[in-house]
């Protein structure tokens, strides 16, 4: 290339570079004069939060949210991204936004790439009806039925209606609902698992309200279970971006400050919140009481009390922290995970409680104090007869672990309880339902001796989850079949393996007649 050439060259880049710094020059100018000739100049700051349309996410963006902020010179924006949780944790890790909103799953998934951006400083709500898997009634009875043949299900991927079908699955140990298996039937939007579960193409889908409501308004269809019968499964929480956090806690705590506020006033004037839902959802109100209904928002006492890390001043249940573990417990099971992707597989290293404690704290006036509900599903078990057992409806049989009695004996082992504790970790998602706890025994022998060790192993059982986990003893019905109901064979099964699994121990939800 001649020496002419490479001079011309230079002098084209040089000016193309003038020509795009004067015009980034005069688009800010321009930019600037909009910002200072007009009410944004008396802003200190502005506070960018990435969301979706989740209704649970409103008060976050509420107009009233944004006129409390303004009051204390902050500016608020607010970004619907369309629920893309990888590119949102994505803008978060580049500073592009101050806050983010999730799911827990969604965190501890998608932020394994871009290694934690966010801290969590808040717990915004928790599912309590707003998700749920609704099925064909001449398709699916129960839980215990997508066990059976090739169930094709409709859902959104990543979503929480995709950690709710792989919750159950893993809960349940739904083998047919397994990663790699073909039930998926993958569509945008709960809107569109609507229509695909209307037009026949699926036997089932987990939709989102007001879809559930919809698609349960035609008797065809039935819930074969809803998030309103679950504890801690789908919770959303709020990410402040890791360096703003420390470098700007003043925001973080007016921010916070602000919406816990908002939400309070929302609380004590319900009308309000849902006309201002249906101005912003277009929706009827009949909708939007059913959308309202099925959300369980967190007060800053609740953040305190039940949520966060616990204080020497203020003890908590750390309930997030156990919505931590057993999300990554979901995924590695399921096989979304190969190991524990926490920094150093500690849940706490995701989460800030300092700013909810100093706000609980600093409140001297009480206005946001009150007693936070100590346990979201607290169910006080009436005891039943064996004929009001009997009634009850089959949700599902928990995942069969091996509980491994030495033969002839009731007596656990080791063993057996770790599999017992593995098992109650899956049960304190719904509590809800009652728990028939089954003893099944071997065929071979007299069958009555049979039935009695059966019932006697159920009886133990019953009595660990009692004195170890506090279950309440009229929540569980212990009860030996012998062996009255064996498993089915299986084609490649030995005689021996068949034998071996014959002996075993079924926890059974059970839920009233709908």
């Amino acid at each position: 290339m001649s020496g002419h050439v490479k001079v011309a060259m230079g002098l084209f880049v040089a000016g193309a570079l003038a020509l795009f710094g004067y015009w980034f020059w005069n688009e800010r100018k321009v930019e600037n004069a909009f910002y200072q000739t007009s009410d944004a100049a008396g802003a200190k700051d502005k506070i960018r939060i990435a969301v979706d349309s989740w209704v649970g996410y409103y008060p976050l963006c509420s107009v009233g949210l944004k006129r409390r902020l303004r009051e204390v010179g902050y500016s608020l924006e607010c970004v619907d991204d369309g629920a893309n949780y990888p590119e949102r944790i994505n803008a978060l890790a580049r500073g592009e936004y101050d806050f983010a909103v999730a799911t827990v799953d969604s965190y501890v998934h998608a932020g394994v790439a871009a290694r934690y951006p966010g801290v969590v400083v808040a717990v915004i709500d928790e599912s309590k009806g707003g998700d749920a898997l609704v099925a064909r009634k001449d398709k699916l009875a129960s839980i215990d039925d997508l066990k059976k043949g090739s169930p094709h299900i409709a859902l959104t991927p990543n979503s929480p209606s995709d950690y709710l079908a792989k919750s159950l699955s893993v809960h349940f140990g739904i083998p047919t609902l397994a990663r790699g298996k073909p039930w998926r039937a993958e569509v945008a939007g709960s809107g569109e698992a609507l229509k695909s579960l209307r037009s026949g193409k699926v036997d089932a889908a987990v939709l989102w309200e007001p879809d559930v409501s919809r698609a349960l308004a035609n008797e065809n269809y039935h819930r074969i279970i809803g998030t309103e019968k679950t504890q801690r499964l789908i919770v959303d929480v709020l990410l402040a971006q890791r360096e703003r956090s420390h470098d700007q806690p003043e925001k973080v705590k007016v921010f916070l400050q602000q919406y816990f506020r908002m939400l309070k006033q929302y609380r004590d004037d319900s009308n309000l919140f849902e006309q201002e839902l249906a101005d912003f959802t277009k929706l009827k109100p009949a909708e939007v009481a059913v959308m309202v209904k099925g959300v369980k928002w967190a007060s800053l006492a609740e953040n305190v009390e039940l949520w966060m890390a616990h204080t020497a001043e203020v003890p908590s249940q750390e309930a997030l922290i156990s919505s931590i573990e057993s999300v990554v417990a979901v995924l590695k099971e399921y096989g979304d995970l190969d190991a524990n992707p926490l920094p150093d597989g500690d849940a706490y290293r995701l989460v800030n409680s300092a700013f909810v404690h100093g706000l609980y704290q600093e409140s001297e006036t009480g206005i946001f104090k009150g007693a936070a509900q100590a346990n979201q599903n607290a169910n006080e078990y009436a005891e039943l007869s064996d004929a009001q057992w009997a009634a009850l409806r089959e949700v599902g049989t928990l995942k069969m672990r091996p509980i491994s009695f030495a033969s002839g004996s009731d007596i656990l082992t080791i063993e057996d309880k770790e599999q017992l504790d593995q098992i109650t970790e899956n049960l304190s998602h719904y509590p809800s339902f009652r728990v028939e706890i089954r003893g099944h025994s071997g065929v071979r022998g007299d069958a009555e001796e049979n039935k009695l060790l059966s019932q006697s192993r159920a009886e133990s059982v019953a009595r660990y989850l009692e004195l170890t986990h506090n279950i309440p003893t009229a929540r569980m019905h212990p009860v030996g079949f012998g062996g009255s109901k064996p498993l089915v064979r299986q084609s490649d099964e030995s005689e021996r393996a068949y034998n071996y699994r014959l002996p075993r121990v079924e926890l059974v939800l059970l839920g009233a007649e709908l």
